[in-house]
Formats: structure tokens, sequence, C-alpha cells
């Protein structure tokens, strides 16, 4: 009965090694469906599938080839996974759980291939104890070595204080001759996909920053559906970056309205770029549209795209006010009326000189949109059609970046 057996372990391997093609995305779908640390994102789910199929072949060439457990080693695509989970700080409980859980539906394949082959019952029996003792005996020991990567990834990751990263991301920021390789050593992360940086900060004053960052940086998650990479730059301030095969994708809208709870976090996002020369672009980006905010005293979410060319001025603030002001005359006063109707002059030149639909996006009736378009007329001295550029440009600056700085101090 044991040649048999032997036999029958060969037969029923080689069934499933046939089928793996449809059975490796049923066991890694599970994963992610059951366990909630394994929905990464694109290039870390694909190093994930590479750990289950690297894992799926080793157990069946151990059940055809006869291949002892003393000469077995972690699967090296299952060694990186492991140490991603460390980098991540995601659970090892997670990641053994998904090792135990894939073992039982190996053994539900295995009783799925014998019956098909339909041998006698005690034949049978010795071969699903054969297999699951093997099968056992192999998920142990990668367990084992899992164990000690993951360990010693976390000590390595955790040795590396904020400090030191911040220094390391930041050398990869501002050096520009070093190279991909270089790089991706320097931060033990891949540069090869998209990126998308974001600057969390916490208003001075703020009782507890830290928590408020970490509460900002699970907001970023949530409208992402990522877990990004985080470098504390100072107690009120920290950078995130989130990491993808392809384009990332931000909830905007949703992360906005949840920052409404938090009146104390803002962030500024950059736009997405992708390699190595995307990842320093988007940081530019992000650091950017914070200056935005800052001049602007804004909160909540600030979206590079959105204020672009305000940027360009961010730096200037004294001299764009002062050139705002000469285009914009007796337009460019603080109180709350004046900037009504720059509102409504900035509405009326965005909609094409429409009356009815600056009326409709500023929620005022079409008549108050022809008053106000009469009274800043009669404030500038000319009409709108002359100097068009320079006004909307001005409009823009005070919109943006809260000019004139003396109705905001």
């Amino acid at each position: 009965m044991a040649h048999d057996s032997d036999l029958l372990v060969r037969e029923v391997a080689g069934r499933i090694k046939a089928d793996l093609e449809r059975l490796t995305p049923t066991m890694t779908s599970m994963f992610v469906e059951v366990i909630p640390e394994f929905r990464h994102d694109d290039e870390i789910r694909r190093l994930m599938v590479a750990s289950t199929e690297s894992n799926l072949a080793a157990m069946l060439d151990m059940l055809t080839l006869a291949i002892g457990l003393d000469d077995l080693a972690v699967p090296p695509a299952a060694a990186e996974y492991a140490r991603r989970f460390a980098q991540h700080d995601l659970s090892l409980e997670a990641l053994l759980r998904a090792y135990r859980l894939g073992e039982h539906m190996f053994g539900q394949w295995v009783l799925t291939a014998l019956g098909e082959v339909n041998p006698p019952t005690d034949i049978a029996l010795a071969t699903a104890a054969r297999v699951a003792e093997t099968v056992n005996g192999y998920i142990d020991r990668v367990i084992e070595g899992l164990i000690d990567i993951y360990a010693s990834e976390r000590q390595r990751w955790d040795a590396r204080t904020e400090a030191t990263r911040a220094a390391q991301v930041r050398a990869v920021l501002e050096t520009e001759d070093l190279d991909l390789a270089s790089a991706e050593q320097m931060l033990s992360a891949s540069l090869r996909g998209w990126h998308q940086f974001a600057v969390l900060w916490a208003a001075p004053g703020t009782r507890d920053p830290a928590a408020l960052l970490r509460t900002g940086t699970a907001l970023v998650a949530a409208a992402t559906g990522r877990t990004p990479m985080t470098v504390e730059v100072d107690d009120h301030t920290r950078w995130v970056w989130i990491a993808s095969a392809g384009r990332p994708p931000w909830d905007i809208p949703r992360l906005d309205r949840e920052l409404a709870a938090h009146p104390n976090l803002a962030v500024a996002v950059g736009d997405p770029a992708p390699g190595l020369e995307g990842f320093r672009r988007t940081f530019r980006d992000a650091q950017a549209a914070r200056s935005v905010a800052l001049a602007a005293r804004g909160g909540g979410v600030t979206v590079y795209s959105d204020v672009a060319l305000a940027a360009l001025f961010a730096d200037h603030l004294p001299e764009v006010e002062a050139w705002a002001g000469r285009v914009l005359g007796a337009l460019m006063g603080g109180d709350e009326s004046v900037a009504r109707l720059r509102e409504t002059v900035r509405a009326f030149l965005d909609t094409r000189g429409s009356y009815t639909d600056a009326a409709a996006r500023l929620h005022v009736h079409k008549n108050t949109v022809h008053y106000r378009v009469r009274k800043v007329e009669e404030l500038l001295g000319h009409s709108l059609s002359e100097r068009r550029l320079d006004l909307e440009v001005a409009l823009l600056a005070c919109a943006r970046l809260g000019l004139p700085r003396s109705r905001r101090e």
C-alpha cells in the first residue's frame, strides 16, 4: 500500500500543479477577502501573489520529487513579502494566519483531486495523511523562517530613527545625480512606479500634534486605499507618500470632508508622477501647495493642481500684493463687501461673462451679478474687458493667497 500511496501522492500533486493557473488566484483572493492587512496597492499585491506562487511550487515539488525538509529555505518572494509586512507595520499574526488558511485550502484541493481519482478508501486516507504531514511540515518550517525575517526587519526598520529616515528622504529628493538603485536602497522602497506626496501639519498650539498627525495619516490611507510611507519632519509636520504601480487614486472630496472634523489639521497634496524624478517632483508640488495654504491661512486639503499658478507667487507675497493693488485699485480693499465684489467678478470672468452662470455659481440673483459687475467697473475706472488677464491673475492671487494681508492679520 505504501507504493500505491507514493504514486497517488504524486498524481494528486500533479493534478493540482496542472490547475495552478486557476487555483492560485482563488487562494490570493481569499487572503484579500478574509485578512484586511492583505488589501495592498498593486505593487505589494503582485509580491503577495509571487509569494503564494513560490510557496505552492515548493510544496508541490516536495510532494512530487521527495524533497526533504532539511533542504528547504524560505522562498525569496515569501521572504521579501514578510519584510514588506514589517516595513508597513502590519501584524505578523496576519501573515501567519494566511499560511494556515492557505494550508487548509490546499488540503481541500487534495481531497478534490482524490475524489477525481477515486482510489480505495484505505489508500485515499493514507495519501491524504501523507500530503497533510508533508504540507504541515513545510508550513511549520517556512513560518519559523518568516518569524526571524519579520523580527529582523522590524528591528532594522525601527532602528532607523525618524531623523535618519528624514535625512535619507531628503538626500534622495535633493541629490540630482543619485541613481535609481542607490535611491531605492537608501529608502528601502521601490521608486519605479507612481508616487504622490502629501504634507500634513498641525496648527501651532495643538494640544497633541503627534496624535493629530497619526489621524491625518489614517485619513490619507482611507482616501487612497493605500498604506502610506511616513517621515516625521518635526513635532507638527509629517511627510507621507503613496507608491503604487499605477496612478495613485485619491478621493480628495472624502479627505476634505473628513478633515472638517479636525480644524487644526491641514494637508497639501502634490500631483502624482512616475519614477525617481516623479518622486522628487510630487514632493516639490506638495511643498508648493503647502506654501499657498500657509499664505492664505487655509485649512483642509490644498491640491497642487488647483493652486499651481498661485504657488508661483507664494514666495513673493509683498511684491505680488503691491502689483495686485495697482491692478485692482479700490477693489483691493479689505472689507467683506469688497471681497464679495472680487468673488463676483472672478465668477463672472470664469463663466465667460455669463451673468446667469455666475449667479448660479454664487447662489445669487442674476440682477445682483449685474449690479456688482457695474460697481466693480466703477471702482476700476474701466470695463472688465480691459487688462483682463491682469485682472484674472490679480483676483486669483487675492483668492488663493489671502490678499490683501491687512484684512487677515
